[in-house]
């Protein structure tokens, strides 16, 4: 994985015009810019010797010769994370699946809010009952979540079926919570059904890659997801990578803090499901 690349993909939409077009030569032409003094590269990118040194820094070097001793030690010289292509093996595959999802989750980290995260955690480890709702890859995300917020101590539940997620949230209350996941924001029956918590007084929480959008109108919590899908849209990896990531750090930080409750839980836990596994003689 180069990172420098990464870096420069994860921070290219904080780049002026002119460092935008460092970064894009850099990117077509990876592994090429070891010959080049710092006024030749702003020959080849249409830019200046002061963008080139400012687009460094971004990255956090000191300068251009700094960045390019970090590309000349970095081993992987191919664009990154560019489209799939019929002709890529399987790995090379892999290779750019990874670095998308490094974006992906990097991109998730700078824009959730720290306070808006323990708000979210705070609802989910006091409620009653904890309702997760999602269809399509979210509903996958939903049960994960559940499953594992039931191990930390939380009565926590997912429904996939849009029935089911209405008769569950039908029966809630005030001190319950219903966690909407959705990465475009507007699927009617999840936006509905955070509508339905709401009259009855449940909390609501959205996991969302879209700031405006129908779910957020409905939401006492929002929690922001990666919102790019460019590449390889139709397979929302990255956004999936990115709800279950968020998830994850809001089952950790109620495991640890519920202490000594749950870790008798799950040794029970260990222990019940002993009996579900195969030993050999």
């Amino acid at each position: 994985m180069n990172r420098t690349l990464l870096q420069a993909q994860l921070l290219y939409d904080e780049m002026g015009k002119s460092e935008k077009k460092v970064a894009d030569w850099l990117l077509s032409h990876p592994g090429e810019v070891m010959p080049y003094s710092i006024t030749e590269l702003a020959e080849l990118a249409e830019s200046s010797e002061a963008t080139i040194v400012r687009f460094s820094k971004r990255l956090g070097y000191s300068g251009y010769q700094e960045l390019k001793l970090s590309l000349a030690t970095e081993h992987e010289n191919r664009v990154v994370s560019p489209t799939i292509t019929s002709t890529d093996s399987c790995f090379e595959i892999l290779e750019k699946v990874c670095n998308d999802a490094y974006l992906s989750l990097e991109r998730t980290k700078r824009l959730l809010v720290a306070d808006t995260m323990t708000a979210a955690a705070h609802h989910i480890a006091t409620a009653r009952k904890c309702v997760l709702i999602g269809l399509g890859s979210s509903a996958s995300v939903a049960t994960d979540a559940a499953n594992k917020f039931l191990r930390a101590g939380c009565n926590a539940y997912a429904y996939a079926d849009t029935h089911m997620q209405t008769i569950a949230i039908s029966q809630l209350s005030a001190g319950d919570v219903v966690v909407g996941i959705s990465q475009s924001g507007s699927s009617k029956d999840i936006v509905d059904g955070l509508r339905l918590a709401r009259s009855r007084g449940a909390v609501t929480i959205a996991v969302t890659g879209t700031e405006r959008s129908p779910i957020v109108r409905q939401s006492d919590v929002v929690l922001l997801t990666d919102t790019e899908e460019v590449r390889h849209g139709s397979l929302a990896l990255n956004s999936h990578i990115s709800r279950l990531m968020v998830l994850d750090a809001l089952c950790y930080y109620i495991a640890y803090r519920n202490g000594e409750r749950v870790t008798g839980s799950l040794r029970e836990n260990e222990r019940t499901l002993e009996s579900k596994r195969v030993h050999e003689e």
